[in-house]
């Protein structure tokens, strides 16, 4: 049996049978610090609560991330959304999967009910074939024995790309782009998370976690690759 038969999907360096796709070397390099249990500052350590957040408190409760939008994370991420790589779901995933089971012991998180992708609106799905949050929070419902629902809320407005645009220009751009799939029915959680890949300005979280804030959802957790 060939115990090197895999590549490490950014450095191409040879991973025996049963590893997730990154080498030691490149895990490494990723960018990981403390920060902000809250809104994902970057702090001298870890805590929940801090300044930043106090001023501008997101619609969510708690967030985790694997580390900062650098390379090599940022280069996954990237090639991951955009260039086909569908199959870098475990390996990010898995990195997404230890930093939650990190923060409950650096931040007390407690696990939700369940794991809530961020949607796509119905023609950016078409038009790239997948959604990579839905892929992404597939792969941690398995492992952490959490289901995920991703028929609960629904992207109604084809929105314009958020890169290039300022924070208030991406909320007055997500005004009213989501909505529960059946109006009627009123949200069965009351802990949910989010799964995004980028979380930069958390206009696209805010507007989500709005929702859900409404419906009287008591914890809501942001689940993120990489704080921008």
């Amino acid at each position: 049996m060939n115990w090197f038969a895999f590549r490490c999907i950014y450095c191409q360096k040879k991973l025996a049978i049963g590893s997730h796709g990154l080498c030691c070397s490149c895990n490494k390099q990723i960018r990981r610090f403390n920060y902000c249990g809250v809104c994902g500052s970057e702090l001298a350590e870890n805590t929940l609560g801090c300044g930043n957040c106090l001023q501008n408190r997101p619609a969510w409760h708690r967030m985790v991330i694997i580390g900062a939008y650098k390379m090599p994370l940022s280069s996954l991420i990237h090639r991951f959304k955009f260039q086909n790589s569908f199959y870098f779901d475990r390996t990010l995933a898995r990195l997404l999967y230890l930093a939650i089971r990190d923060a409950r012991r650096t931040h007390g998180l407690m696990l939700p009910e369940v794991i809530i992708p961020v949607p796509l609106h119905h023609f950016r799905h078409w038009r790239r074939g997948y959604n990579q949050a839905d892929l992404l929070a597939g792969q941690l419902a398995k492992w952490l024995n959490i289901p995920c629902n991703n028929r609960l809320i629904k992207r109604v407005k084809h929105t314009r790309t958020q890169r290039g645009l300022s924070a208030a220009a991406r909320r007055v751009n997500l005004r009213k782009a989501f909505r529960f799939a059946d109006k009627k029915q009123a949200c069965p959680y009351k802990s949910v998370a989010l799964v995004d890949d980028v979380i930069t300005t958390g206009s696209t979280l805010n507007a989500l976690a709005g929702l859900f804030v409404q419906q009287g959802v008591e914890q809501i957790q942001v689940w993120g690759l990489a704080r921008a």
